[in-house]
């Protein structure tokens, strides 16, 4: 192996990364629980208050150096991090030490359509805003850059407006009618009881909600996660989301928000009284900038090879189906087991269409194997050195399910990251789903007038001329219509969709979902039906049950 030449500072971090340790000695300078002491055994300690790059460089460091991680990160600070960082990472590729620096941030204020993609990671730890319990017409909306178009902003504010004031007219009658169906238990208190109809006359009307409905939510990421994150987000189809690619890479580089500020503000202010000068060191460090992660993202950027793989796709998409009709499709497909080769074209052009998997299959066999194979090349043909390969090449899962189902539930099914996901855009093609409570409710007819007006204003904003005129429509399109997901998974996977989302205390929506998956296996696999403890959909729930 050749050596390469560094800088004097970059030698220093090396030679400090392979230098033996010598033995320990005590420091006057430490306090007795921080001392280097030598013991005997396996040691397990908690580590707070480093910053997250420093922290990684720390545990980096266990692979070069025998140096203790009290010992390592007592030498350290965020200079040498970032020497260590530039050298390593970047120059050598070293991206597993991005594991290691975990980041907590919050993002709010975003439509629910870019919560779903922000939150499209493999890798992600989070939270979002419920719809179940908190009324969401607080929470105002999004609006996109109609590029100067007057008519198409009016049309598009007019729109979101009738439907939150259809949300609230219908949050409100539905937990009427709920109340009169459901008498309230003599052991339950009022407020418990109006809160948990209210929750689920939620769970009704946010089929209501439109895309543009602003959400919040927390995400910890470790870093290589969020320079991935970042530059899937820069190169996606809607400028909402580029931009918060941007905010998400700015935020991760600039200084944090402090939780401790104001009290430390207070505590340097009462030093200071009594002594000015330590007061002036200890606000030099209680209150110094902290940026969670200055080097580790600052070069991610909008990826070319996704952006020049899905437009090719898309063509291609195009070019197979010559605009067939859409057929008809099971609400829950499980699908048999393809050749590698079909399933990778397959699901190629999948997430550039609208079309259900089993017809782009039937589409893909006719293919020779030359054509195929010229499909499964465009997924590679824009691939660069350090470039990981789409999310369509995730194949060989036995348990490959198709599912069309609202985008309310959906939401709560994205949520399942151990399963492979590849998404199709929102779209008003597959209609949408109405709770049978609309009807019983004699509100069913007002419901789909409503969904019906979103749809129509949907397609006539896609018709603009202006930039992203069809992404831009997407936002008025409520969450009761339907898009398709592949999902991909095992069977322990399937298990546990099935038996944590069948359970009473659910969302309707995603219940029918869930059972039709265990039903599916069931069917295919009948030995294996005893070993899923699933709820039946079928029986009657207790609505003040939660």
């Amino acid at each position: 192996m050749k050596l390469r030449s560094h800088g004097v500072a970059d030698l220093d971090i090396i030679a400090n990364m392979s230098t033996a340790v010598t033995p320990m000695s005590t420091s006057p300078d430490l306090p007795k629980n921080e001392q280097p002491e030598e013991k005997a055994g396996t040691q397990v300690f908690a580590i707070h208050g480093a910053d997250p790059e420093v922290q990684a460089y720390a545990m980096a460091k266990y692979s070069r150096s025998a140096l203790s991680m009290r010992e390592s990160l007592s030498e350290l600070n965020a200079q040498k991090a970032e020497k260590f960082l530039n050298t390593f990472y970047f120059q050598y590729g070293h991206r597993s030490i991005a594991d290691l620096a975990h980041i907590a941030m919050a993002i709010e204020s975003l439509s629910l359509l870019a919560a779903t993609i922000v939150v499209d990671e493999t890798r992600w730890d989070g939270q979002e805003r419920s719809t179940r319990y908190q009324n969401f017409r607080k929470s105002g909306y999004f609006t996109p850059d109609f590029g100067g178009d007057a008519e198409s902003a009016t049309t598009y504010q007019e729109t979101i407006e009738f439907l939150f004031a259809e949300y609230e007219n219908f949050s409100e009658g539905m937990f009427r009618y709920l109340e009169a169906q459901t008498p309230k238990p003599d052991d339950m208190k009022q407020d418990a009881y109006e809160r948990t109809l209210r929750a689920r006359a939620f769970d009704l009307s946010r089929y209501l909600l439109p895309l543009a409905t602003n959400t919040s939510l927390g995400q910890i990421v470790n870093a290589r996660t969020l320079e991935t994150q970042v530059s899937r987000l820069l190169s996606h189809t809607h400028k909402e989301v580029r931009e918060l690619g941007q905010k998400l890479k700015d935020a991760a580089r600039e200084p944090s928000h402090n939780v401790n500020h104001k009290a430390m503000r207070e505590l340097i202010a009462e030093i200071r009284e009594k002594d000015p000068e330590l007061a002036a060191k200890a606000e030099e460090q209680l209150l110094r900038e902290v940026r969670v992660s200055p080097t580790l993202v600052k070069y991610a950027e909008a990826s070319s090879y996704e952006l020049e793989t899905r437009k090719q796709l898309q063509q291609a998409a195009t070019e197979l189906m010559k605009d067939a009709a859409i057929e008809v499709a099971k609400e829950v497909d499980l699908l048999e087991p393809d050749p590698l080769e079909i399933e990778l074209a397959t699901t190629l052009l999948y997430q550039g269409s609208h079309y259900s998997y089993r017809q782009l299959r039937k589409a893909v066999e006719a293919l020779t194997a030359e054509q195929r194979e010229e499909i499964i090349d465009l997924g590679f043909a824009n691939r660069g050195k350090y470039d990981e390969l789409g999310r369509a090449f995730s194949a060989g899962q036995q348990f490959r399910f198709d599912i069309l189902m609202d985008v309310g539930g959906y939401r709560d099914m994205h949520r399942h990251r151990r399963c492979v996901q590849i998404h199709q855009a929102y779209t008003a093609l597959h209609g949408f789903a109405m709770p049978e409570e609309m009807a019983a409710a004699g509100v069913d007819d007002r419901y789909v007038q409503t969904m019906e007006r979103a749809a129509q204003v949907s397609a006539a904003l896609a018709g603009r001329p202006m930039a992203e005129a069809g992404e831009n429509a997407q936002y008025v399109l409520p969450l009761a219509y339907r898009k398709r997901t592949l999902f991909k998974m095992d069977f322990a996977e399937v298990v546990y969709i099935s038996e944590i989302r069948t359970t009473p205390q659910g969302h309707f929506s995603y219940r029918n979902v869930a059972w039709q998956m265990y039903d599916e296996v069931a069917s295919k696999h009948p030995a294996l039906r005893q070993y899923f403890r699933v709820c039946d959909v079928h029986e009657p729930v207790d609505l003040l049950k939660r």
